[in-house]
């Protein structure tokens, strides 16, 4: 397996300050010594990621970047928690995702709510599974289909669920479903969005599932999910009723940082592997990185990422200053899940057929870039965002 080398070519002058460099250098000093271990050692064989990594993550306040002080959180920034992010995702993407699921797509909480599920997700003891997409219902989040129900002291909700990870190993599911018939005029009204706590390792009653046969993102499962009648008590709701669209759009700035901080981070594991097997693969009595054709390869490969990497900045700061960056926030998902992806694929053809194995990291972060392209908002999707921002919605 290939060990971290330095970054490459990243400098972040203008905007790393100290403090900010401190956590980086803490964030990637983690990320070498206890995540890229574990995940070369499990992520070939599927495993899990291990609890005591968890406990590890908690102690150093990873999931509570973006909480504020008051309820238990570093009350830090978009720009620090993307920091974070692109280090853990270097050395496993998954543990990147995972600091996510304690502080992100919270905005709707009431007080109440906050002061009851904050603290806990400060400390990594109430993480979530977020049950939104179905069968028929992807991109197009507006035509789900699963019901809730009102009876006396709570919501009975039946429907079926698909790419819910995180479903058994989460302390609660954030559910959508629609508690009106849907408007064909207004389809995104009348949708939902509930809290289900439950048992770590366990669905909650009324709801079973199957775990879809995924080819990365491994260390947790991602589940297909059915809900027959499953129970949500009546303080559940997130938002108000009928405004559900509302709580999954309105953290969409965040996580499409968050997945543009994740392709970085794997584009710049696959650049950083490939720039020591580089050095260390010696053919025709030099080594391969002596050639032009990887030189070039490797030159290209920094220079998309550090370009990915200098939006994300801009991004943040944009976004930490309180200024709306949505369409900001589609370009750099799209720009830096494309780049991952052909970053990948470079990494893989100069690791030659040793790339082809599970033997080296490069074949993770290859299938792991790709799906960046595809979660929280298609690349697809992106381009409709930003297209329309220029020249105008579509007329159907």
């Amino acid at each position: 397996m290939t060990a971290v080398v330095d970054d490459v070519g990243s400098s972040g002058a203008g905007y790393l300050t100290d403090e900010r460099l401190a956590i980086q250098a803490m964030a990637r000093e983690f990320a070498a010594k206890e995540v890229l271990p574990v995940a070369n050692e499990l992520d070939p064989v599927k495993g899990e990621i291990p609890m005591e990594l968890r406990q590890k993550m908690a102690e150093l306040g990873f999931f509570g970047v973006l909480i504020p002080e008051e309820y238990g959180g570093l009350g830090l920034g978009v720009f620090e928690y993307a920091l974070i992010v692109e280090e853990l995702a270097r050395a496993w993407m998954s543990v990147s995702s995972l600091i996510a699921r304690g502080q992100q797509f919270t905005a709707g909480f009431t007080e109440e709510q906050r002061r009851e599920y904050l603290p806990r997700m400060a400390t990594g003891d109430f993480l979530s599974a977020f049950a939104l997409s179905e069968p028929d219902a992807g991109s197009d989040v507006a035509a789900l289909s699963t019901r809730a129900r009102r009876e006396a002291d709570g919501w009975r909700i039946s429907g079926q669920k698909m790419w819910c990870t995180f479903a058994d190993g989460a302390d609660y599911l954030q559910v959508f479903a629609r508690t009106s018939p849907i408007d064909r005029d207004h389809r995104s009204r009348g949708i939902s969005c509930f809290i289900m706590p439950k048992p770590r390792g366990e669905l909650p009653p009324g709801v079973t599932g199957t775990p879809v046969r995924k080819i990365g993102y491994h260390g947790w499962k991602t589940w297909e999910l059915s809900f027959d009648n499953a129970y949500a008590a009546g303080d559940s709701m997130v938002g108000p009723e009928g405004e559900g669209f509302k709580v999954a759009m309105g953290d969409l700035e965040t996580a499409r940082i968050h997945t543009a901080a994740r392709a970085i981070g794997v584009a710049r594991g696959a650049l950083e592997d490939s720039v020591a097997y580089a050095r260390q693969r010696v053919q025709f009595g030099r080594p391969i990185g002596e050639n032009q054709a990887i030189r070039f390869k490797i030159a290209h490969m920094a220079t998309e990422v550090e370009a990915a990497r200098s939006l994300m900045y801009r991004v943040c700061t944009e976004v930490d200053a309180g200024r709306r960056n949505a369409v900001e926030a589609s370009m750099v998902k799209y720009l830096a899940t494309e780049m991952a992806e052909r970053v990948a694929s470079e990494a893989l053809q100069i690791h030659g057929g040793a790339g082809y194995t599970t033997d080296f990291a490069v074949e993770r972060y290859w299938r792991d870039a790709k799906l960046t392209k595809i979660f929280e908002g298609t690349s697809e999707i992106q381009l409709k965002i930003i297209s329309d921002s220029i020249l105008g919605r579509q007329t159907r």
